[in-house]
């Protein structure tokens, strides 16, 4: 059996799991459970061993060379796919250590950031639908149906109709990394070891975007979801930097921006990460309800009303028909679109699910609407019900401006940089047009001669089938006159044409206006359009595509910030884009 001599075990991981070590550069108030795939991503395997420290090099049999990092994801916690082994010779020596002390034994360390990144993009939600069909698996829904728009196998246990269907939720990912050993044996080979160090504790990375600035616990202090008691609050952000939130539901005076939305509008998605419905030993308190809570209010401040969303629940894993499960670890999604909410909100219950009563609560005189995240707790000895916020508030303005715009609005929908998908719609002088480009040649002209004769042709007229057959053959041949006189000299073989567009926001404030860089920086950015393609979609599968309105991709080419207002720090966008489907044109 090959073994490694003396002790392996983790050092630097980003989650921490133990005391407070100097030696292992890990600090428990800096743990982090959600992480971003584009932050650094480090695992450290430390190996110890009498008389082997960082300015000796290793020699003997047993003694570790390499360590192999094995790299695993998952989105289900039970299905994991390796996507990649880094084999990792021991970190360089530190030189600089104090009064001749060299630290003991050797450190070997990687990092997996870019192989994790990689199997992220996003999960658009359908416009019109409440949320996706399942939490695991991708495409455009993240559907058991593998597609949103096809049908096939066994839905009851979401067998796909064809195993290529298979993609997995772009939007989050269950990390794990183990290690293996490579050692020398009793010749200096380089051998195998048997040991295997195991995986360091799971992680949840997601494809956000951490600038420097930040500090590496950002993402768990404000956007982790959990429940650490059932009779506390809890307030965490959902997946976007849009200033529209407040950490309380009752200051509507105090947020930074009335997200506007109109009355038409069926896709305005929020996202969020639920590690946990709570943590802790209740065994009195259960979990009965998870939902978006809504109020609306008229234009002087006044509650109007009160309402729920609930599609999303159809992704949390349940204890039983009427409770959640405690662990969940997964990505959420809900439209709360004023046309979507008016169709699918219910009113507020205190009894148990499902929800009964359908209403609309956006009204002709609503003002605008608060939205956040709450979960609902029943306590089995006493039957009362507990209720407790999860998230930060997030407001909305309702837009009823509707002026006669020939080419209308443009609905912008992208990848933000929390990972989630953010909307907005710009409507102030929209241009539309075309950028073309020629491929041409040039060849020789063709002869303007119509016809030819010979002496063998009676009248000096165009040469009939009888003039070929009676060996009167001085005629000019095609190629010599030039072939088709209506080509040449200049000709264009190939067209290239984008169809091009630019649109002004409205006159935005600081906050709004970093926000909305986000559109000019993002990878994906779509268009909502009607298309055919999307109304056939629609009409032979309503439910997946409730909507003939589709996501149509778009390439941002140009933003110009202009000042309208100085003295208040007002800015405008003109943002400039192309279609990222080309103008089909022939060829010649």
């Amino acid at each position: 059996m090959a073994t490694i001599n003396g002790t392996a075990s983790w050092g630097i991981v980003p989650l921490n799991y133990s005391t407070s070590n100097l030696a292992t550069m890990s600090w428990d108030y800096r743990s982090n459970y959600l992480k971003s795939a584009n932050d650094q991503l480090r695992y450290q395997v430390q190996w110890f061993y009498s008389g082997v420290n960082e300015g000796v090099e290793v020699g003997n049999e047993g003694n570790v060379v390499n360590v192999i990092f094995k790299v695993e994801t998952s989105v289900d916690g039970t299905n994991w796919t390796t996507i990649g082994n880094i084999k990792k010779s021991r970190d360089i020596a530190n030189k600089r250590y104090n009064n001749g002390y060299a630290p003991v034994g050797h450190r070997f360390t990687v990092d997996v950031s870019q192989l994790v990144a990689d199997q992220l993009s996003y999960s658009l939600c359908p416009i019109n639908k409440g949320t996706w069909q399942s939490p695991f698996y991708g495409g455009m829904n993240g559907g058991l149906t593998m597609q949103d728009n096809v049908i096939g196998g066994n839905l009851a246990i979401g067998l796909p109709i064809s195993d290529y269907n298979v993609s997995d939720n772009g939007t989050f990912r269950r990390l794990k990394v183990s290690a293996t050993f490579e050692i020398l044996d009793a010749s200096q080979k380089i051998i195998t070891a048997t040991n295997v160090l195991a995986a360091a504790p799971t992680i949840v990375v997601i494809n956000s975007v951490n600038q420097f600035e930040r500090d590496s616990t950002y993402y768990h202090g404000e956007f982790l979801h959990q429940q650490t008691s059932p009779t506390s609050n809890s307030p965490k952000r959902f997946n976007t930097r849009c200033p529209n939130w407040y950490w309380e539901d009752d200051v509507p005076n105090k947020v930074a921006y009335n997200k506007l939305v109109r009355m038409d509008e069926q896709a305005e998605f929020l996202q969020w990460y639920v590690y946990s419905t709570y943590d802790g030993d209740y065994p009195a308190e259960y979990y009965n309800y998870s939902e978006i809570y809504g109020t609306t209010y008229l234009a002087d401040g006044t509650v109007e009303g009160y309402f729920v969303m609930a599609d999303f629940n159809s992704l949390l894993d349940e204890r039983n028909s009427t409770e959640f499960s405690q662990s969940q670890n997964r990505m959420l999604i809900q439209n709360v679109s004023p046309d979507f909410i008016n169709n699918n909100a219910f009113a507020p219950q205190i009894t148990a699910r499902p929800y009964t009563t359908s209403i609309s609560p956006i009204t002709a005189s609503t003002h605008r609407y608060s939205l956040y995240f709450r979960g609902k707790y029943s306590n089995s000895t006493t039957g009362t019900f507990i209720r407790k916020i999860h998230s930060a508030t997030n407001w909305y303005q309702i837009d009823r401006e509707n002026e006669n715009i020939p080419y209308g609005y443009v609905r912008f929908h992208w990848l933000n940089s929390m990972g989630g998908i953010d909307s907005y719609t710009a409507k102030r002088d929209v241009v539309e047009g075309l950028t073309i480009s020629r491929d041409v040649i040039e060849r020789k002209s063709g002869d303007r001669t119509w016809y030819q004769a010979d002496s063998g042709a009676s009248n000096n007229v165009e040469l009939n089938v009888s003039d070929y057959t009676n060996g009167n053959d001085s005629y000019i041949s095609d190629t010599m006159r030039g072939g088709d006189i209506y080509k040449g000299g200049r000709e264009i073989t190939n067209v290239n044409a984008d169809r091009v567009q630019s649109v002004y926001t409205e006159p935005l404030n600081k906050s709004v206006a970093k926000w909305l860089e986000e559109i000019m920086l993002s990878p994906n950015v779509w268009i909502e359009k009607d298309t055919e393609a999307t109304a056939k979609g629609n009409s032979s599968n309503p439910y997946l595509r409730p909507s003939t309105k589709g996501y149509i991709p778009v390439i941002i080419t140009n933003s110009d910030i202009e000042t309208v207002n100085q003295e208040n720090g007002l800015v405008r966008f003109n943002i400039e884009y192309t279609l990222a489907h080309k103008v089909q044109t022939q060829r010649n």
